[in-house]
């Protein structure tokens, strides 16, 4: 091993290197020295050419998907191969993997879209296959076709297929001769915006304007109006643009009561193609899926078997191979369903379908790409129960589900087991940054029956533990509760239409809300003594004898101990402006009586410390688990009590001297910090894209000022209110922190 590092220094020294990479690499002779591969390029060529299996892969990707494909791959003995961005460096993913590759900084187009970049990767590590995971270049004919011409074989369908159905607008004509049924709208090459509004105007309002590459939402609009339509267009174009680099638009005629049913297809290269059953993938903020659920519900058989006959005949059209999902849209009132688009992955909720027919897609991908046959015939495809899937994302829900950043300063998901499957690319310390899609985890659960399997997805939501960001756990929570859901009533706009309901500070009274709240802190307050109880006998164990101070409770002539606990309470995006007074007295026995400020609540606590974060804590005779979580953020110290189905955040202000920085949050951005009236704050971390106004222009209420961009979503930012704008300093091309002071709307008869 010295001798080959020897060699790598000394062709370092004489420029030696891979053309194109984007850091000095070793020659492919000496990198195969390095790796496990095969001795010689043409070994690696051969064997992908020559229909020898797969040994090792490069999974072009990262994050949950490049971690589910190597559990598989490694699974079926096959070496597997990381890249990474600066950005990732020490990722969840790139530790997982037997070997990883660095391709460039954190911006996708400079890394993770960097064609050139993962082909040499593959090459200098001696992979013989790339499997492209979801997203990035995924759905790229020409990464797919690259991977060919370079002798490796590329884990999905063929580039032809990929080009075809890619086109949202070709595709919508092939599918039109293939027999399978089509929303009306204008698919066409001609991209004139006022042709747009023509055809528009034909189709009739409202409208959906889509791209015709990409998916996950981005780019998408709906417009209600005739004239919103420009701007729709313009601002569909510039998200399609950074998303996908294409920035041609389609037409549809919206419908206006859907569902989103999809599904799964798998082809093999001898002919051979099926379906394995649907996915309702309805429940949707900002077009993008949160909770999907395989078989869709509430639905026949004879429609489960028209609408997979519908897909099949779809993927042999374009001679489609390997995984592939066909998105279908339903119409409620007629009942009937159209094609939508095709999406030539793996898509991010396959696993719901693997739990309900009992196969690992991605060996099917693998072995498909190996050129051997599908393993089930159409009729051999079992269905056996009912499976959920929640993406958690941190996100912030009250601002409209914005993504949000920062670090998971406390992350335990739930325990997994063969019906329970957790989906992660992170663990506890690490930081979501701006540059990727925010998913945390996918929760996955899988039950006997539809009602089973809901009752299992709403525990396993309650104990899914996030401190450090905001996330959408709790709405999941609320969503997977509502009542119409659990019915299995739903379209995609299940969440606009029942939004009161899920927004959980509206689903209780206030009174019931501030018991619940007042519990928690109670609760927190008495392990947070607990844990500093026992800190202290620690700390001072190398005594021997502890002095009187430390006593169990702390020793006080005549009288028990009491002191003071003040408490913030987070609520809709904010901290409660009324503080939340504790008084905690500690008895002889150990326990504590906890009241409030107006003496309403008085209660005896007996606190067990079961071991980290972890306590059993009795309230007045009734015991429950409670977990404690806690981090120092500026000039706050940040606390999270989970008990029972129920997650508090509360903020407890700190010395000066005590502050903690977080290294992943801005520190002119500091909480509690006060800003004039009539100031926007930035509503996510992110990139300045267009300013639309000038310093000092008269403005409307809502009026857009600026055009905000994070993880590939543009944002519009909007003057709260009528006057003048003050204090503009941004410019198109800047990042920006989440909260930090981008403009102030003044008064006009200041001015």
């Amino acid at each position: 091993m010295a001798s080959r590092l020897l060699l790598h220094l000394h062709l370092r020294r004489r420029g030696r290197g891979i053309p194109g990479c984007p850091v000095p690499a070793l020659p492919l002779h000496a990198a195969r020295l390095l790796s496990s591969s095969p001795p010689t390029a043409a070994a690696a060529s051969s064997s992908a050419a020559g229909g020898g299996g797969i040994e090792k892969v490069l999974v072009a990707n990262r994050g949950e998907i490049a971690c589910r494909v190597m559990r598989t791959a490694r699974r079926l003995g096959v070496a597997t191969v990381a890249v990474y961005s600066d950005a990732d460096r020490g990722a969840l993913h790139v530790r997982a993997a037997d070997e990883a590759v660095r391709i460039g900084p954190p911006p996708a187009r400079e890394s993770y879209l960097n064609a050139r970049a993962i082909i040499e990767a593959a090459l200098r590590t001696g992979a013989q296959a790339i499997h492209p995971g979801y997203g990035f270049l995924s759905e790229s004919a020409d990464f797919a076709q690259l991977c060919e011409a370079e002798g490796l074989k590329f884990i999905g369908p063929p580039a032809s297929a990929i080009r075809d159905m890619g086109d949202k607008s070709a595709s919508k004509r092939i599918m039109g001769a293939a027999g399978v049924p089509l929303v009306p709208g204008y698919h066409g090459a001609d991209q004139d915006v006022e042709l747009l509004k023509l055809e528009a105007d034909k189709i009739g309002y409202p409208v959906l304007i889509k791209p015709t590459h990409g998916g996950g939402g981005k780019g998408m609009r709906i417009v209600e109006r005739p004239d919103e339509f420009v701007d729709s267009v313009l601002s569909a174009q510039r998200e399609a643009a950074a998303s996908f680099g294409v920035n041609t638009l389609l037409i549809e005629k919206y419908i206006t009561q859907p569902r989103h049913v999809e599904v799964q297809v798998f082809g093999d290269q001898h002919g051979n193609a099926i379906y394995l059953y649907e996915r309702d993938c309805s429940l949707q903020r900002r077009h993008q899926k949160i909770i999907e659920e395989a078989p869709a519900p509430n639905v026949p058989a004879e429609f489960r078997s028209h609408i997979g006959g519908a897909a099949v005949s779809a993927a042999k059209a374009v001679g489609y191979y390997n995984a592939g999902t066909v998105e279908f849209i339903v119409d409620t009132l007629s009942g009937e369903f159209y094609f939508m688009e095709m999406n030539t992955r793996l898509q991010v909720e396959h696993p719901v379908t693997e739990m309900i027919v009992g196969q690992d897609l991605v060996e099917w991908q693998i072995r498909v790409a190996n050129g051997e046959r599908l393993p089930l015939s159409q009729e051999q495809v079992p269905l056996n129960g009912h499976a959920f899937e929640a993406r958690i994302y941190a996100e912030n829900v009250p601002r409209g589900f914005l993504p949000a950043t920062g670090t998971l300063h406390h992350y335990r998901p739930v325990p997994s087991d063969p019906t329970v499957r957790v989906e992660t690319g992170v663990e506890e310390g690490d930081t979501v940054s701006m540059h990727y899609d925010p998913m945390i985890a996918k929760l996955v659960v899988w039950g006997e029956s539809r009602t089973a399997a809901l009752v299992k997805l709403k525990k396993c939501l309650s104990t899914f533990q996030i401190a450090g960001l905001p996330t959408n756990v709790d709405f999941l929570q609320e969503l997977a509760s509502h009542s119409a859901f659990e019915k299995g009533l739903v379209d995609t706009h299940f969440i606009e239409r029942y939004k009161d309901d899920l927004l959980s500070i509206s689903t209780k009274s206030s009174k019931e809300s501030h018991g619940v709240a007042e519990l928690g802190a109670i609760l927190a307050a008495a392990c947070i003594c607990k844990k500093e109880h026992i800190t202290s006998k620690e700390s001072l164990r190398a005594n021997k004898s502890l002095s009187v101070w430390y006593n169990n409770p702390p020793f006080r002539m005549h009288h028990f101990a009491r002191h003071p606990l003040d408490l913030e309470l987070e609520e809709n995006d904010g901290f409660s402006e009324k503080l939340l007074k504790l008084f905690i007295t500690h008895k002889f026995d150990g326990s504590y009586f906890i009241e409030t400020e107006d003496g309403t609540s008085g209660l005896d606590v007996k606190v067990d410390h079961k071991g980290d974060h972890d306590f059993r804590v009795d309230v007045s005779g009734l015991q429950t688990d409670v977990t404690l979580a806690s981090y120092s953020k500026g000039n706050s110290k940040h606390i999270h009590v989970w008990h029972g189905n129920h997650h508090h955040h509360y903020r407890q202000t700190v010395r000066a001297e005590h502050a903690v920085e977080d290294s992943s949050q801005p520190s002119h951005a500091s909480e509690g910090k006060s800003h004039p009236k009539g100031s926007v704050l930035a509503p996510m971390a992110g990139l300045v894209v267009k300013v639309l106004l000038e310093d000092g222009a008269q403005v409307d209420a809502g009026q857009p000022v600026m055009v905000m961009e994070a993880m590939k979503m543009e944002h519009v930012v909007k003057a709260p209110r009528a006057g003048y704008v003050s204090g503009l300093k941004v410019t198109a091309g800047q990042q920006v922190f989440d909260s930090s002071v981008l403009f102030t709307i003044k008064d006009s008869s200041a001015n």
